[in-house]
């Protein structure tokens, strides 16, 4: 069976930046937008579409469990809804099959729980997302302190029920992950290098 990470993340803490080092240092597949990407391909649904669709929280008489299948509606919106949800997991699925990966989100732990993933978790003070959100800023964004806290808030909220309602589990809950990690006033790249180690060890 193929060594498989999966990393879910607090908005800021620098979740996919160490992720994407991890993937190149272990020299495994890494997906993240790339997996939006796919949805798109095969369901033959806009990308944008796709991604405001997974980003937002579900319509709440979905059925709770990924993998099941999704109830037939005369709503053509909620038909069009539950396609991109089921092609997300059939995916991911796929896309752990195929090689040693490493998974960004999109409740993937929870997915390919049957191929006993790593599972590692995200984190970081306020202060500190708000100043990686700030670095990472483009050029013309230009949002305020509050206007950051209130994304961060927002962004964070939209992933924990999101995860909740797919999984049953409880987003950021420590019992749920096999590794937490705190990035407060940290160098992601300085964490790079011993967090890929410390994962060598846990995986092989």
């Amino acid at each position: 069976m193929n060594k498989i990470i999966t990393i879910s993340r607090e908005f800021g803490s620098g979740g996919r930046e160490l992720g994407k080092r991890i993937a190149e240092i272990l020299e495994i597949a890494y997906y993240d937008n790339e997996i939006i990407t796919a949805i798109a391909d095969k369901s033959g649904i806009g990308e944008e579409y796709v991604k405001s669709i997974i980003e937002r929280t579900p319509i709440t008489y979905f059925p709770n469990t990924i993998g099941r299948s999704f109830h037939t509606t005369v709503n053509p919106q909620l038909t069009l809804n539950a396609k991109i949800y089921g092609e997300q997991h059939n995916i991911i699925k796929e896309l752990a099959k195929e090689s040693d990966c490493l998974l960004i989100g999109r409740c993937s732990d929870y997915i390919l729980k049957e191929y006993n993933p790593l599972k590692i978790f995200i984190y970081a003070d306020k202060d500190a997302r708000l100043e990686r959100c700030r670095q990472n800023a483009l050029n013309n964004e230009h949002l305020s302190d509050a206007q950051i806290r209130v994304k961060i808030k927002e962004i964070d909220k939209n992933r924990a029920k999101y995860y909740n309602f797919f999984t049953g589990q409880k987003w950021g809950e420590k019992e749920n992950y096999d590794l937490c990690i705190n990035t407060t006033q940290r160098k992601i790249k300085d964490l790079s290098n011993p967090i890929s180690e410390l994962v060598k060890t846990m995986l092989y």
